[in-house]
């Protein structure tokens, strides 16, 4: 019967991915079969700390967190939690070798949400090393299914890739982020005047970590290349839509890629991978 629960422990992470991301859910269903359930199993745990800091207004946030965490780590030491979402990430935490540094980084950078509003360069580089590389490496942990000497050849490019992935997030949230939970991610930035120049240095910036991330992506192994390319493609084209927006436009609405043409670009990336034009 445990595997039964283990079963619903992946479920509830599944069903938690697919409700909360698309694009992320269309990824994974190109993985190969087996790294579904630990890929899933991740971003369900992920997504709910977050939730927790952005979400829970009318909640103690910071009780949650902190219960949370100490719940992840009671998970992970008994290998087993009455949590399917901590079940199911302790499960992959233990057999592919996720070390206990980046789930820390993690929840550090979780907790800074709770109370940095404004970003120096420091602590904005801080926040996106423990938001999104670390699960940048935490998923590459898994795709190299405990391969140590390919995971440090490709640690460098699997963080730029999480790197991308969340500045992209930032330009296309930043109406939300700055008018409705008062952050400002982006060092040195005055988004009451935010500036085309400005915009255009972040975008050098995430440029630069595409190209990185595309390097790596080519050296992943074939099981996995494929689903993390559609994720990186589908992300390429938001980060070029929000490219071609004005940044004023960028200020007042939230950019975003319509479901019928996120099936189009999962065609076009399944193509550009099957004929090797990454």
């Amino acid at each position: 019967m445990k595997k039964l629960f283990d079963d619903v422990s992946y479920a509830c992470s599944k069903l938690t991915t697919k409700a909360y991301s698309t694009s992320f859910s269309l990824g994974i269903r190109f993985l190969g079969r087996k790294l579904h359930n630990p890929i899933y199993a991740i971003y369900g745990f992920v997504r709910f700390a977050d939730e927790i800091v952005d979400s829970f207004h009318d909640y103690n946030k910071k009780d949650l967190l902190e219960e949370f965490r100490n719940e992840t780590w009671i998970a992970i030491e008994r290998k087993i939690s009455i949590n399917p979402i901590l079940n199911s990430f302790q499960f992959v935490v233990n057999n592919y070798g996720i070390t206990y540094d980046l789930i820390e980084r993690f929840f550090e950078s979780m907790e800074s949400d709770l109370k940095e509003t404004v970003h120096s360069k420091a602590s904005y580089d801080q926040y996106i090393l423990g938001s999104a590389e670390v699960v940048g490496l935490m998923c590459l942990r898994v795709f190299t299914e405990n391969n140590n000497e390919l995971y440090e050849d490709l640690k460098p490019a699997a963080m730029k890739l999480g790197s991308a992935f969340q500045k992209v997030n930032f330009l296309r949230d930043i109406n939300a982020d700055y008018k409705v939970l008062g952050r400002t991610y982006f060092p040195g930035v005055n988004f009451e005047r935010f500036s085309a120049y400005e915009k255009e240095q972040i975008q050098a910036d995430i440029e630069n970590d595409f190209v990185q991330a595309l390097a790596g992506i080519k050296k992943l192994p074939p099981n996995a290349r494929r689903g993390v390319y559609l994720a990186y493609f589908y992300y390429r084209k938001l980060f070029i839509k929000i490219k071609n927006t004005p940044a004023e436009n960028v200020m007042q609405v939230r950019i975003r890629i319509p479901d019928y043409s996120k099936i189009s670009l999962m065609f076009q990336s399944v193509l550009r991978h099957q004929f090797n034009m990454l």
